[in-house]
């Protein structure tokens, strides 16, 4: 039976924060995320997690999913997310998209989703949309039983006083979690400096070395939904989310979309990230320190290296000619940072599906460094440690052919062993090896933060001159 996206707007005195958590902030398969235009989604689904090869699996799903769904002809008004895959795809894919032997295992599945066939939508504009399916052999489609008791109990939640605030996040933690850092600044120090003698002999050009960070639970468990609160107000984004799949919970602030297709225009884009500076409370030493990154020869170079990297992928799937450089070497701002950003475009093939275009262009080139397979190869030997979700992709792939994909970097991993926190950066011959741990450290600062950790040690001196 083929189905259609429903939609109706309804009114709502609660936030999407409010009525995720009145909705679904006890339940397991949760999903809470934002996306670049604005829009909140919350929601429910059921588990899928295909097995290796992932690529084959979640080609048989798409089509499935594509093979019910009729477009009904009227959906320009909903949101973008229009019911589907939603969950994330970790470092380890990489296995299978550059067949690269003896990659490092997480505990962790490659690819973990939930599908989806109802959620809440929440506009900028404070406005709610209920979007489920219905039956597409009808003029107006049909609310099934099932999804008329949900719609009848959203709206009746939606309609409820709002609850009293928050209690804002705690400022003084008396005893700070333990953060036990995988490499100490001496071990770092020596893997940047391995990055550039792997550089000067022509190995690679850029090398995105990265660290972990593991937090222990101690006495008191995690809340994945409280650190995702504090997490929200402490580092706010495009492309903040809360992922809960099968006990392992996703927790984002990313500010790097990986992976945006417009279905009906065949439009690929992607949005490489390379370069960082600190923000300041000082708004003229602010301004220096975002035009200091617009100048820098370094950051200009890693992320035209990178948007390069990025053209070829994208080269693989798309029509001839058809890759473009959109806007090069621009900044975006966040409470913690200003970052150096690109947009590269391709027109797809006719034949390009999304598990291609996943094959063409995963891992990202900003989470490995140029050229790829050799960057992969090295940092396997120098990180000695499976990313697991980090510097993968998290996201959906909508019912009607949509995909919206961020970096899973800025983000907490949660599941009953603890926390961990992936972080790194883009090692060239011009790096500066304290200047690079400086910057992981300034990385990881708001998401220590948020899970109430002690960030690691920082050299005073050394920060204060950078600034």
């Amino acid at each position: 039976m083929s189905s259609r996206l429903l939609s109706l707007r309804v009114e709502t005195a609660l936030s999407a924060s409010d009525a995720f958590t009145a909705l679904y902030g006890d339940r397991d398969d949760v999903f809470w995320f934002d996306d670049p235009s604005g829009w909140s989604y919350i929601g429910a689904g059921s588990q899928w997690v295909p097995q290796a090869p992932v690529l084959p699996e979640l080609r048989d799903e798409l089509i499935r999913q594509a093979g019910r769904y009729a477009s009904a002809g009227d959906e320009d008004e909903a949101p973008g997310f229009r019911l589907g895959l939603v969950g994330w795809l970790g470092y380890g894919l990489t296995a299978e998209t550059m067949a690269i032997p003896g990659m490092p295992r997480s505990r962790h599945p490659d690819a973990a989703f939930l599908r989806v066939d109802r959620a809440v939508a929440f506009g900028p504009d404070g406005s709610a949309v209920l979007l489920a399916t219905g039956d597409a052999r009808t003029a107006d489609g049909v609310w099934g039983a099932e999804a008329v008791a949900w719609r009848a109990h959203v709206r009746r939640v939606l309609a409820a006083p709002p609850p009293s605030p928050h209690p804002q996040p705690d400022r003084t933690v008396h005893t700070p979690r333990s953060a036990r850092w995988h490499d100490d600044r001496d071990s770092y120090l020596a893997k940047v400096h391995a990055c550039q003698e792997a550089i000067a002999r022509g190995d690679a050009y850029v090398l995105n070395l990265s660290t972990e960070i593991t937090v222990e639970t101690g006495p008191d468990a995690l809340d994945p939904l409280a650190v995702h609160r504090r997490l929200r107000e402490l580092s706010p984004s495009h492309h903040a989310a809360y992922l809960r799949i099968g006990g392992v919970t996703l927790v984002s602030s990313s500010p790097e979309t990986f992976l945006e297709v417009d279905p009906g225009a065949r439009v690929a884009r992607t949005h490489p990230v390379k370069g960082t500076r600190r923000r300041s409370a000082d708004p003229l030493a602010d301004a220096r320190l975002r035009d200091e990154l617009l100048a820098s020869e370094k950051e200009r170079a890693e992320n035209v290296m990178i948007v390069d990297l990025m053209r070829n992928d994208l080269a693989r799937v798309a029509q001839p000619g058809g890759v473009e450089v959109e806007r090069l070497l621009y900044t975006e701002t966040f409470p913690q940072v200003h970052q150096l950003v690109s947009s590269v475009r391709a027109r797809l093939r006719p034949d390009a599906d999304a598990p291609g275009l996943i094959e063409a262009v995963f891992p990202a080139g900003s989470m490995t460094g140029a050229p790829k397979r050799s960057a992969v190869g090295i940092l396997n030997e120098l990180e000695q440690r499976p990313r697991g979700l980090y510097a993968g992709a998290f996201g959906y792939f909508g019912r009607d052919g949509r995909i919206d994909l961020a970096m899973s970097i800025r983000s907490i991993v949660i599941d009953v062993q603890g926390a961990t926190i992936g972080v790194g950066g883009g090692i060239t011959a011009l790096s500066i090896p304290d200047e690079e741990y400086d910057e992981v450290q300034l990385k990881a600062a708001a998401l220590l933060s948020a899970l109430g950790a002690a960030s690691g040690p920082v050299d005073d001196a050394m920060c204060a001159e950078r600034r």
